[in-house]
């Protein structure tokens, strides 16, 4: 038997490659998300030749990592490992790689597409690979990774779910964090995605925060391209039969369920969420208008002492910021609990950052102070 044949030095060299590929793959996905961030029509150029780097390294070293022979038992690792790593490149290119104006929109959606496919392809190797866990969590947590996963002796139902498949419409994906064990009733987050967005994409716009957080995330999908703002009664049902669908079998705290969205998905997070008898007892729209329905079918009325906590981009080239502004003073006039963010550099793009306070201001004993482990 040769050396290359050995299979104590296959994996050796596999473990090298995977140590020179990880970092590539997550800096890639921190550069992604720093960009989709910022992603604003003017600073395009800047982006781009910001993410070439990442790109640049992420390929010359998945090249190298291709050509290196996985131990038989690791052969499904390698897989998600590479499809991951295959789809941050793809996401990057989106990004990086020049196109005319016209197919610039459809290119950024695709990037934002195959970013959070990325993540779904590189989750759950966070047990054997502590950097991916980290990935997937706060700073506050990174001392005590294991905590967010399953208590030992636990049989509680854990981790992602899907209804129907990958790419289907009208279903939901859910998050239930690992360290979930039913003793406790935990908030349910309600997230809905934007114009031609997708649940399965969206969710990864917050799973590092509800896993951190101790919270549980449903991210339903609309059944059209994108939500029924014209005819709520559509997809309307539908959120509020998943949402009891998700209580009926997770301990929800009743007092704490929010629904949120971004876009669009902030237009029907309002249209839906001061519904009647509506289960969302907090709603936070971002980067949404107040569709007219709402004063036609007494949604404002209804507002008052409703938690809302508004969030637009002052940069917001799709919904001028005067809107929300607007929004803002219709919902002081009705009464609700208003908290109202107007954030200085963003665009019509998501504030990843914004989930934190959006869940402390749900439920303060999801702060880091009552989360963090105690201090030896």
């Amino acid at each position: 038997m040769s050396e290359s044949d050995d299979p104590a030095e296959i994996e050796r060299r596999f473990g090298e490659a995977v140590g020179r590929l990880g970092p590539r793959v997550l800096g890639g996905l921190d550069a992604l998300e720093q960009a989709l961030r910022r992603l604003h029509p003017p600073d395009f150029p800047q982006i781009r030749a910001g993410l070439a780097p990442a790109r640049d390294a992420l390929v010359e070293t998945l090249e190298d990592f291709e050509a290196v022979e996985a131990p038989a038992p690791l052969a499904i690792f390698r897989d998600r490992f590479v499809s991951s790593a295959q789809l941050t490149r793809e996401s990057l290119a989106g990004l990086v790689d020049p196109v005319p104006p016209a197919e610039a929109a459809p290119r950024a959606l695709g990037a934002m597409h195959h970013f959070a496919r990325a993540q779904a392809q590189i989750y759950p190797l966070r047990d054997v690979l502590p950097p991916v866990s980290a990935y997937f969590a706060e700073p506050f947590r990174q001392g005590d990774l294991d905590a967010l996963e399953a208590p030992e002796g636990s049989d509680a139902r854990v981790g992602l779910f899907r209804t129907g498949e990958e790419d289907e419409r009208g279903g939901f994906e859910l998050y239930v964090p690992e360290s979930y064990d039913g003793s406790e009733a935990w908030p349910l987050i309600v997230a809905l995605h934007g114009g031609s967005g997708h649940g399965g994409d969206f969710l990864w716009s917050w799973l590092r925060e509800a896993r951190s957080r101790k919270c549980l995330l449903l991210s339903p999908t609309s059944r059209d391209s994108t939500w029924s703002l014209h005819a709520p009664e559509v997809d309307g049902p539908g959120l509020r039969e998943m949402t009891a669908f998700v209580a009926s079998k997770w301990n929800v705290d009743a007092e704490r369920v929010l629904l949120t969205g971004l876009s669009d998905g902030a237009t029907m997070t309002l249209l839906v969420g001061l519904g009647e008898n509506a289960p969302f007892t907090h709603l936070a729209p971002v980067s949404g208008v107040m569709h007219p329905m709402n004063f036609a079918n007494g949604n404002v009325g209804r507002a008052r002492g409703k938690p809302i906590y508004l969030v637009h981009g002052a940069l917001d080239w799709m919904f001028p910021v005067s809107l929300a502004r607007e929004a803002a003073q219709v919902f002081e006039d009705a009464g609700a609990e208003l908290v109202y963010r107007e954030i200085a550099d963003l665009s019509h793009t998501y504030p990843r950052e914004e989930n934190a306070r959006i869940i402390e201001w749900l439920d303060p004993q999801r702060a880091p102070s009552s989360l963090a482990p105690a201090s030896p």
